[in-house]
């Protein structure tokens, strides 16, 4: 894979007390941003900037591929958190943002990683609390493309 790649980020969070009408209560959000990826170690790394709307500064992502069953997501600037996805496991992060501190755990059920010589594809199925509190069953789709791929022009 080129260090140059352009990323698709799709996030869909369906609220866990909205039984009677759960396509009303589905909120799915996207990016699709350039960013720079490296392999060191066995380990893909993938960094990009985010900007926050109605907020000055910027958030720096670094997302972490370790094999097939764990993927971490580093948030530093105008928010802050390292969460961490691994396979049938639960892990607790302090997330940072401008308007205040929460705990977040993050319970992956289903994790699925495919990477080849010019695309990586993740799927992350997990339940988020917020304060020890359930919140929502959550999916992360993620495509990670060499700028040269065909498949690029797609994404863009």
């Amino acid at each position: 894979m080129t260090k140059d790649v352009l990323v698709s980020i799709s996030g869909l969070h369906m609220d866990i007390e909205a039984e009677e009408l759960p396509q009303q209560n589905e909120e799915t959000i996207e990016v699709v941003t350039p960013a720079n990826y490296y392999c060191r170690n066995g380990k893909h790394y993938i960094i990009y900037d985010e900007v926050v709307e109605g907020v000055s500064g910027t958030i720096k992502n670094k997302i972490k591929i370790t094999g097939a069953d764990s993927v971490e997501i580093m948030k530093t600037g105008v928010s802050n958190a390292h969460m961490i996805f691994e396979r049938n496991k639960k892990s607790l992060t302090y997330y940072k943002t401008p308007y205040g501190q929460m705990l977040v755990g993050l319970n992956t059920k289903n994790m699925e990683i495919n990477v080849s010589d010019e695309t990586i594809k993740v799927l992350v199925d997990y339940e988020l609390d917020v304060n020890h509190e359930p919140l929502a069953d959550c999916k992360i789709r993620m495509n990670i493309v060499s700028k040269n791929n065909r498949e690029f022009s797609v994404l863009s």
